[in-house]
This record gives structure tokens, sequence and C-alpha cells, in this order.
């Protein structure tokens, strides 16, 4: 396979190198075409080093075989990473200055952008509006990592690892390929993360969710064969490759979204940590301390219920969907948590139910767990434990057994 790789001119293009390098391992041919001031990070030599051809930025070079075109006629498929903001806002309106944008419109393969830069750049709205261009015209847009960038900064905007973008392009080339796993040819909706209830445009109320499960549950469906869409609260973990993704802030926002999402989903997997109640009046500003020493009165307002309402439109609609519950239980001095998943099984109506005992240290943001699925049709209390990845391999495997025996 004949893979472009368009490095942006950002101080993560040393990672493209690896990259790089991870294509021709697995036996595929990388031509790099770097913009110029990609080449102020790292020099032509080194790409033409790793990857045997000759590096060019320009348009007017080797006019004879009309490279400006040919590269992104013969590719088979187009990487971009580094793909800066400004290179993100060029691919997205058509621009073709360089060598590296005329490939862009020139090809017909399948293109995956993997964007790295600052935070306020990645949230600058004009930045997010030429992502959803991009997306729109088809093209795939990897969700930034997490983390530590240039400088004292951290947060969303770093480049995804070499193995994280290798994994996901590789997906992409072969997403024409018939796919294979328990849930191929599915959608899934998973929904992850803590939502936020503001209480003034400072503070809010939240939970000690990480996402990090379902994280896991979105990539092993992902692994699966799933088409997946992931309705992300808060999360402190980076985003799956390969996957949709729809961020909330709110349970109503989450609401909202799961309920389109689910009209189009085969599975629907709610492992969000969905606040109960929320402030009942958001204060315009900052909430101060009073003068008199008195204490606040913050009057609560349930939220909508999510789950239940999903089962509710299921049933009404008569889809043919698994609905995939979880319960974060605390047990207290006269009911243990499984006694408590038992009861929210029968009242939320879903047909699993993953329960898991909950505390300061326990679940939230840990990287083990232990899980156990109810069954609403009678089928085996089954115990799931080990890393979160392990454990969502196997609900989703769960989950497959469960559509088998519906659709045998």
């Amino acid at each position: 396979m004949k893979v472009v790789l368009g490095v942006g001119g950002g101080i993560a293009a040393y990672k493209a190198a690896l990259l790089l390098r991870l294509f021709t391992e697995s036996g595929h041919d990388v031509v790099p075409i770097p913009t110029e001031a990609a080449l102020r990070f790292v020099g032509a030599p080194t790409w033409e080093a790793l990857s045997g051809h000759p590096v060019s930025t320009d348009v007017f070079d080797r006019v004879d075989e009309v490279n400006h075109v040919h590269q992104g006629q013969t590719a088979d498929l187009v990487v971009v990473a580094p793909a800066t903001a400004d290179l993100l806002a060029r691919a997205a309106h058509g621009l073709a200055d360089d060598l590296l944008t005329t490939t862009l419109l020139a090809t017909r393969a399948p293109v995956l952008f993997a964007p790295a830069m600052h935070t306020e750049m990645w949230l600058n709205p004009a930045t997010q509006a030429n992502v959803d261009l991009l997306r729109a015209h088809g093209h795939t847009v990897l969700e930034p990592a997490v983390g530590r960038l240039t400088g004292p900064d951290s947060g969303p905007g770093r480049l995804p690892e070499p193995e994280a973008i290798h994994d996901a392009a590789l997906r992409l080339a072969a997403r024409d390929e018939p796919a294979a796993g328990p849930l191929a040819g599915l959608r899934v909706l998973v929904s992850a993360g803590g939502t936020r209830e503001p209480l003034d445009p400072v503070r809010f109320l939240g939970n000690r969710s990480s996402g990090k499960q379902g994280i896991a549950v979105a990539a092993a469906a992902r692994d699966a064969g799933a088409d997946v869409v992931l309705v992300a609260a808060h999360l402190e973990a980076p985003v799956p490759a390969g996957v949709e993704v729809e961020h909330v802030g709110t349970a109503e926002q989450l609401r909202r979204a799961c309920v389109r999402a689910a009209a189009r989903a085969d599975v629907v997997v709610m492992a969000a940590a969905v606040a109960d109640y929320r402030p009942a009046r958001v204060a315009d500003a900052k909430m101060k301390k009073a003068e008199d020493g008195s204490n606040p009165v913050i009057e609560l307002v349930r939220n909508p219920d999510v789950l239940r309402e999903l089962v509710d439109l299921r049933n009404t609609a008569r889809r043919r969907q698994l609905v995939v519950g979880f319960a974060a239980e605390t047990g207290d001095d006269r009911t243990d948590p499984l006694t408590f998943g038992r009861q929210k099984l029968a009242r939320k109506g879903c047909d699993l139910l993953a329960v898991n005992q909950v505390g300061e240290n326990l679940v939230f943001g840990q990287d083990a767990t232990v899980l156990t699925v109810l069954s609403a049709a009678g089928g085996p209390e089954q115990v799931l434990e080990g890393s979160k990845a392990d454990v969502a391999r196997g609900l989703v495997e769960r989950i497959g057994q469960e559509l088998a025996a519906v659709r045998a």
C-alpha cells in the first residue's frame, strides 16, 4: 500500500518520523510530503533516509511528472500528522499553495488528519468549524490527545501517539473490507464520562468519573467490528481512534445527544455517570460569600432519567435494539451493591446492567475494575474482573452473545 504522509509545521513533527517507521516496518511504501514549516522542525535528510523517497514541498518540483497531482492520484491512503490549525484550515477550504495541499485535493484515497496544536487553538470555533467541514467532506479527523503540550501548557491538543495514528490509519484503509467480529456491521452508541451541572460561571456539581470504562467499551466495540458513536462528557483519558465523538457537558446535553444517536443504533451502552440532580437556578455571576456569614441554600431538581427514556423510546418504536446500563453502587448498612443493581435493572427496563461498587478509592479513575453483569432475560450473572480494557472486551463479548441469542 502506498501511504502519503503529510507533515505539518509543528513541534510534534518529530513523532511523524516514528509514524513513518511504523508504516514502513509493516510493509508499506511511504512518501513523505512535509510543508516548508515542517522542514524547520525535521529536515529533509531524515524523511528521505527513513522513506527512501526524495522530499519535495513545491508544486514546481518534478513538473515533468506532474508531481502535484501524481502523488494524490497514486496514493492508497493519505495521513496528515501533525495537522496544524493552519493546515486544517487550508485543507477544509480547498486551498492549494504547496505540494501537500494539492495532493489532498487530487487524491481519492481515504484521508486521515491527526491534529496537534495548543488547546486554545484546537477549541477555537474557527478550528472546530474547519474540522466539521473536513468530516462533512468524508475525511477522518482524529480527536487530539490530552496531555503535556509545548512549554508548561497541558490540555487537549497533543498529537496522538504514533501507534494510535498507525492503528487508526490502517483501520481507515480497510474500511471497505468486510468487517469481522461479534458486532460487525452494527452501530453502537456508548456514553462515557461524568456530567457537570453548573452552579455559576465558575462552579459545578460533578462526580469522580474519569470516563475510562466507557472509553474502553467504545474501543472494544470498535475492535469487534462496530461503527461506534461515543457521547463524551468530562473525560480524563484520550478518546480512542476510529470512533465518532460528540462532546457534551451537562446531563441534558448528554440526553439530547444520546436520543439522537440511539435512533440509529443497534446497541446502546450507557456507561456515563449522569448527574441525578442539577441546580434549579444557575447564577449569572460567581456566587460570593455572604457578609453575614450565612450559608447558601442551593435548590436541586431532578435530571431526566436518560437510560429509562432510551428504553422507553426503543420499546415505543419497536426497535430491535439491545440496551446496556451501568450502575455505580456503594451499598448501605442493610443492602449490598448487587441487590441495588438487581432493583435498578427491573426499574430501568434495560437488557443488561453492569454493576460495580464505587467509592473514593474504588473504580473511579483506576485502571482495574470488577463488573457484575445482570440480565433481564434471566441469563447467568457474570463477573468480569481485570483491567478496564479487559473488562470492556468481556462485556462486548457478552453483548454479542445476547444479540446472537435474540436473533437465533
